[in-house]
């Protein structure tokens, strides 16, 4: 597993600044909100980690941590058929993540780019994004255009769609 230092690095090399805070683990958004008073001017993102039924492709679902969303919902959403959670194994194997740690970021230890990303389109309006930089010991904001810059980057595909 890559941790932080793995992120950093690549947010460096492209140039990217970001606000950064450490605190205690934070597993849950709930826990998280504690922190998050730091990152002045920041969306905060919840990140969830989807396989598809016959578990051969996996989605990470990335919106506002303020709404929550319906697994038959979003299914409906995305069109991609009947969804559940991604185990812990998928998760390490895919992301090189634990539980309460997923971010975009993880997409930094996929190499073969197998991790297909739905982003909110509301995050469009935001100013920065903040997420776990793969440690759910600290978060991290950037702004929005550095983020879409990652994500290129990446070379995992991602669409913004309309989740709520």
């Amino acid at each position: 597993m890559i941790g932080q230092e793995k992120v950093y690095e690549t947010l460096e090399a492209l140039g990217i600044e970001f606000d950064y805070v450490e605190h205690p683990e934070a597993p849950t958004i709930e826990i998280a909100k504690r922190y998050w008073s730091k990152l002045e001017r920041s969306t905060h993102c919840k990140n969830l980690f989807f396989r598809n039924h016959k578990g051969n492709k996996h989605y990470l679902v990335v919106f506002d941590c303020d709404h929550d969303l319906a697994i038959h919902d979003l299914e409906k959403r995305l069109k991609q058929g009947k969804l559940s959670f991604a185990s812990e194994a998928r998760m390490e194997k895919y992301l090189g993540l634990r539980p309460g740690s997923v971010s975009p970021f993880g997409l930094v230890n996929d190499a073969e780019h197998h991790v297909h990303v739905f982003l909110d389109k509301n995050l469009l309006q935001a100013e920065k994004l903040s997420f776990h930089p793969n440690d759910n010991r600290a978060s991290l904001a950037i702004r929005l255009e550095d983020f879409i810059r990652y994500m290129d980057h990446t070379g995992n595909g991602y669409e913004w769609i309309e989740l709520y």
